[in-house]
């Protein structure tokens, strides 16, 4: 059943996950109520920004339609789920320079829990012979704002859908359309996306999806480890590969900390899917990431535990390929063919964890599925060679 949208309440700043909604509308479902708003921010770069608030009673989540459907931010169970960015955001598109000749304008808007890269490109700028930009870092979709933007609700299965459309088009170019559908279930600590990006021209294109995932505290600390199911690690470049032996464990904030990178393809369970595990030190609280290696074949994780000022943050990556400059993963042949009207789907959910008891059931299930990764500090099918 689709509902109406509510009205939309104006305020000057984002709202505080930790605490409940404000003025929410309720959504009546066999086995119990969602709560939810629509607020318009009012202040500095967020002025006209869009949230679309859900609360499930054990989940709070942030949907930011402005800024391509992105996940601004989630609070499970009491714990925030996101980060702490320098950029105080939610950015709004008109603030965020995305084709500037250096290629990283891109992160005047990065705040983020959850931001889509892509749509023709992802992963570092790609510049031309000449030197000029080719492809800006990460791509467009996350500054393209949603149409069609929708709620429906299932009743009887107390589920609660959002929905939109990101349309990245360009005449003469591309014709990308990313249909996006978050999924709430009642009494479940959990956010279930599931994607469509359709060729809609009448010629194929090449496209390129990355899920950055962006955790800091608290369940990023000094001592949180990651799990995941992989056969190999591979460093980025000599820098990462300097921490290969400790690539899974994590420092505490650490000014000027140089960001590291470490790649793997990922490796399904019997069941079809993968998935990886942030846990806190004392194992009490973590962040899980399910998902299809089927559509989602590659994994990067992103160390940048700066100081807390700084963006204190881990990224977990599942992508269609790695974050490579779009020349590079093009000739490596990792990028995703359409043909004309084709469509391809992409499903992962968000867990948030908070109890030892699930956090060592998740890890067993990963180690269960395979063993241990290996690790390599260069692999030149996987990593730009170093000049």
């Amino acid at each position: 059943m689709r509902i109406d949208l509510p009205e939309s309440q104006r305020i000057s700043a984002p709202p505080d996950l930790a605490t409940p909604l404000s003025q929410p509308s309720s959504v009546d479902t066999a086995g119990g109520q969602f709560q939810i708003a629509r607020l318009q921010l009012t202040d500095g770069p967020s002025q006209d920004v869009e949230l679309l608030l859900v609360d499930t009673g054990r989940v709070r989540a942030a949907i930011c339609p402005t800024r391509g459907m992105s996940l601004w931010k989630a609070n499970i169970d009491g714990d925030n789920l996101g980060w702490k960015s320098p950029v105080e955001g939610p950015v709004h598109p008109n603030w965020v320079p995305i084709s500037e000749p250096s290629g990283i304008g891109w992160l005047d808007g990065f705040d983020e829990l959850l931001v889509r890269c892509g749509l023709r490109s992802f992963g570092a700028p790609d510049f031309g012979p000449s030197g000029s930009l080719t492809f800006p870092l990460h791509g467009r979709i996350a500054n393209l704002p949603a149409r069609n933007v929708q709620i429906e609700v299932d009743q009887a299965h107390s589920l609660l859908h959002v929905t939109g459309e990101v349309h990245e088009a360009r005449f003469l170019q591309t014709n990308l359309r990313l249909g996006v559908r978050y999924t709430f279930a009642l009494d479940e600590p959990k956010i279930a996306i599931h994607d469509t990006v359709t060729n809609a021209a009448a010629v194929p294109v090449d496209m390129q999806l990355l899920y950055h995932i962006n955790i800091g505290a608290p369940h990023l600390q000094q001592g949180s480890t990651l799990h995941l199911n992989a056969d190999k690690i591979v460093a980025r470049n000599a820098h990462a590969a300097k921490d290969l032996a400790d690539w899974s464990t994590y420092l505490g904030p650490t000014a000027g900390y140089a960001e590291q990178v470490y790649f793997s393809a990922s490796r399904a369970d019997a069941s079809g899917w993968t998935k990886c595990l942030l846990a806190s030190r004392e194992g009490k609280r973590g962040v899980a990431v399910h998902y299809r290696p089927e559509t989602l074949p590659f994994f990067s994780q992103w160390k940048n535990t700066v100081a807390e000022a700084d963006g204190y943050v881990t990224g977990l990556e599942p992508a269609t390929g790695f974050p490579n400059p779009r020349s590079f993963e093009e000739s490596h042949g990792r990028l995703v063919q359409l043909q004309a009207g084709e469509s391809r789907e992409f499903v992962l959910t968000i867990e948030g964890i908070a109890s030892a008891e699930r956090i060592a059931a998740v890890k067993h299930e990963i180690t269960r599925a395979g063993a241990a990764p290996s690790t390599s500090a260069y692999d030149a099918d996987w990593c730009v060679a170093e000049s």
